[in-house]
């Protein structure tokens, strides 16, 4: 039996708490928490038929630790599953830690405001010193290992499928399949349609920072920066079709090239069709990708959060969304001496998943795996205190847990290999 408290009530995680419901003999009490609380009400009561899981529901500000050690200190869980924002991954641990309870969530922390001086100084030596300029980065997180140590708790970082699942297909390809990985793609392959001239799949601020920054990639035991979507390949995606994917700096690199032994090449690339990468550039050279804030007839306004509130809310894609993502890592390396390639993955069906969750499969693919890590956690197969990734534990639970609640990978020994 086991308590758990979620953060969160946006796409993901509705189907993350869907998830947690229908593994009921685990989950057996959750309490969703949100800004918004009739978000929270609304979902509760339409899982209220569906599950034995007791649900609650309460108010609460992620960006306020007193809010949320008075929430954790009266709901009394087992595990908090942050499933809220990048910018509250830092209080929501904080308050963890104060009330002595394991932390999850599904991305690696960044900033909602990019100009605060005093981390803005550690950003520009962090820049220097590792090499690669993205906003975001596991290190204020890692910070916390020693605290999370000394108080026997654990946090997981970034269980959702790139980052979580793409890492534990890592470790399992390292387990099982090489004895030395030389190179690492992961693919993200979006081949789904909404029907709208320009929308983002998951929150709009977070996407359009991440894919208007610079490309890095890990070679050689450094980074490599490139300009913002300048490396372009194709690749024929096995139920979709031939893609332009594009090379982006991504969070998971950062943390395979230091628990990967040996590995020489990390890339990550992920698909985009030229009407949204039209729209984004214009959006981008009139400013509106600008998280600076402007004055506006006598108001401060954050471009890219008046954006935000143009756009097509993400949760509401799931209805109109056709298609599918195939997301994967294909491999290269040796194995008994000689040399071997590797490609593990999951296709899943947009449509397929609104049947199931009401929501398209860019939330399902990031939702499941939220449960599958916390389910991890509350059961015992991942249990060290600390502050770790996903492919520091052992893959086999996790990726039995992903194949049986709703993404099965696939393998295939011969793939296609990116030039």
């Amino acid at each position: 039996m086991s308590r758990v408290l979620i953060i969160g009530c946006g796409g993901v995680a509705s189907v993350a708490i869907q998830k947690c419901c229908q593994v009921s003999e685990v989950f057996t009490e959750i309490c969703i928490a949100s800004r918004t609380k009739s978000k929270c009400d609304d979902l509760a009561a339409k899982l209220a038929s569906k599950t034995t899981t007791k649900i609650t529901t309460a108010q609460v500000d992620a960006d306020n630790v007193n809010e949320l050690i008075e929430l954790i200190n009266s709901y009394k869980p087992e595990l908090v599953m942050n499933i809220a924002l990048p910018y509250q991954d830092l209080t929501i641990m904080d308050a963890c830690l104060a009330c002595g309870v394991n932390y999850m969530d599904t991305a690696n922390y960044e900033p909602e405001n990019i100009d605060d001086p005093e981390w803005r100084a550690i950003y520009e030596k962090r820049c220097e010193t590792e090499g690669f300029s993205a906003y975001f980065d596991y290190s204020w997180q890692w910070a916390y290992r020693k605290k999370f140590e000394e108080a026997g708790l654990t946090a997981l970082l970034g269980s959702g499928f790139d980052p979580g699942v793409t890492q534990a297909y890592c470790a399992y390809a390292l387990k099982h399949e090489f004895d030395q990985i030389d190179t690492i793609d992961i693919l993200d392959c979006n081949g789904g349609d909404h029907g709208y001239p320009f929308a983002t799949n998951f929150n709009p601020e977070i996407n359009l920072r991440e894919v208007s920054a610079p490309g890095s990639y890990w070679e050689n035991g450094h980074w490599v920066e490139i300009p913002a979507m300048s490396i372009k390949r194709e690749y024929n995606f096995e139920e979709v079709g031939p893609k332009d994917m594009y090379l982006l700096h991504h969070e998971e690199i950062e943390s395979l090239a230091k628990t990967i032994p040996g590995v020489k090449r990390i890339r990550f690339f992920m698909t985009f069709g030229q009407s949204y990468l039209t729209h984004m550039k214009c959006l981008e050279n009139v400013g509106m990708l600008s998280a600076t804030p402007i004055n506006y007839e006598g108001k401060e306004i954050v471009p890219i959060q008046f954006l935000k509130a143009l756009l097509p809310d993400p949760a509401t894609l799931g209805p109109r969304t056709k298609g599918k993502t195939n997301i994967g890592c294909i491999f290269t390396g040796t194995k008994d001496g000689k040399p071997k390639t590797y490609y593990i993955y999951n296709i899943c069906d947009h449509q397929e998943c609104y049947k199931e969750v009401e929501s398209q499969a860019i939330s399902y693919t990031t939702g499941v795996p939220a449960m599958c890590g916390a389910l991890m956690l509350l059961t015992g197969k991942w249990n060290k205190p600390g502050v770790y990734t996903v492919e520091e534990f052992d893959p086999d639970p996790y990726i039995e847990a992903l194949d049986k609640y709703g993404l099965p990978h696939r393998e295939s020994h011969s793939p296609a290999l990116v030039d």
